[in-house]
């Protein structure tokens, strides 16, 4: 591409060319991956394409999976309603510990899926996170003291 090429073409898009070819090649890589996480998980190319049409259009999950990508961890700073994907990660592996006994626990062998699930957690915690938040502060997967009523 001539040098005006790539002048006009970041020109559209208010960034120079050359980083407009990063950021479509960065997209890629993510939507790739969350297909592959997805197959991983057991879910089908619709649930993927789902996730990452969700997960493109909300800048602080699209940078959760990117640190995730990059890295291998948790970049944990985006929150919802003060929740990040790790508070959302802690609840769901309570109820795993609680259901370690179920033979058709699909968690167990997929941890693929805790992470794409739990980025759907805070995806749909932007939308309305009320249930979610009622159910991580009520709901726990483990025993404590006064969680049953003895009879």
């Amino acid at each position: 591409m001539s040098e005006s090429m790539e002048q006009n073409a970041g020109q559209e898009t208010g960034q120079p060319a050359g980083q407009d070819a990063r950021l479509e090649q960065a997209m890629q890589t993510l939507e790739r991956y969350v297909y592959d996480l997805a197959a991983e998980a057991g879910e089908n190319e619709d649930y993927a394409a789902d996730m990452w049409r969700r997960i493109k259009a909300s800048q602080g999950v699209l940078k959760e999976l990117a640190y995730y990508h990059d890295y291998g961890k948790f970049w944990g700073e985006y929150k919802v309603e003060g929740y990040s994907l790790t508070d959302v990660l802690v609840w769901q592996v309570d109820h795993f510990k609680a259901y370690l006994d179920r033979r058709d626990e699909v968690n167990r062998w997929r941890p693929e899926r805790l992470l794409l699930h739990a980025l759907d957690v805070l995806l749909q915690m932007e939308v309305d996170p009320r249930p979610f938040i009622a159910k991580m502060q009520g709901e726990t997967g483990t025993d404590y003291v006064g969680k049953f009523k003895e009879y």
